[in-house]
């Protein structure tokens, strides 16, 4: 479906189960996104299931909470979907299950135009960087539950995240510390290695925000929050390997 030359303008279909839901995107799309073709509209997964299988869209625009299957059963029918998909939803809390689903990402209703393009922006980046076979990394961001939905971070101001027991706290650039419920290994498997490493058991810090490296007395890293961090003895020779091809990488 892809070619290997960069594309401008990409082919969608969308599904959504309410009439307004999806004519409303396929009007905003068509007014504010000359860069998106809409090929179809679907109003319910078996529907879009068919269609995606005739028309071999680039991306699809997916609501989640519709009657008999939902967005998330529709994903779940492609093991390796060569499509991109996008989410919107008047519901904020399956944020996280989207991410984790795959998705590239999500859009809340009311459809805010600017977030639009911004999606239809980083479509056209990932498609075009898996045309030139370099490495995708899903999202430039980090969504992280909060007690009455959930709050979303660039994956740049992430400066470390810390264990404790089954929780991690996330230290996030001019935020207050984030408790999850999730462990630190969950995060060090999505997170993209070109930028966060482990260092520790008990560490996984943004190479970005290291200040200094010691070996004094045990192998430390300060980061620009002014924490010092040990560095397992067996982590340090790949993690001297990996700052050194991170630094020719930037």
């Amino acid at each position: 479906m892809y070619t290997k030359n960069e594309l401008s303008k990409l082919t969608a279909i969308i599904v959504d189960d309410e009439f307004h839901g999806r004519e409303n995107l396929k009007l905003l799309i068509e007014n504010y996104c000359p860069e998106i073709e809409i090929l179809s509209c679907a109003d319910s997964v078996n529907a879009a299931s068919q269609l995606v299988k005739t028309n071999k869209p680039d991306v699809v625009f997916l609501d989640i909470e519709m009657p008999v299957l939902d967005g998330f059963d529709f994903v779940d029918e492609f093991d390796n979907p060569n499509f991109l998909i996008v989410f919107v939803s008047a519901h904020e809390e399956f944020g996280i299950k989207a991410v984790k689903s795959g998705a590239i990402d999500y859009i809340l209703k009311p459809i805010n135009i600017k977030e639009l393009k911004q999606c239809v922006k980083k479509l056209l980046h990932v498609i075009n960087k898996q045309n030139r076979n370099e490495p995708v990394q899903d999202s430039d961001k980090l969504i992280l539950p909060d007690t009455y939905g959930f709050n979303v971070f660039a994956l740049d101001d992430v400066i470390r995240l810390e264990a404790d027991g089954c929780y991690t706290i996330v230290v996030i650039k001019n935020e207050k510390k984030k408790i999850i419920s999730r462990t630190l290994k969950e995060f060090e498997e999505t997170l993209p290695k070109e930028k966060f490493f482990r260092i520790h058991k008990s560490h996984l810090i943004n190479l970005n925000y290291i200040k200094d490296y010691s070996n004094i007395d045990g192998y430390y890293v300060k980061m620009i929050d002014g924490t010092k961090l040990e560095i397992s003895r067996r982590k340090v020779a790949e993690f001297i390997q990996k700052i050194k091809s991170f630094m020719k990488a930037i």
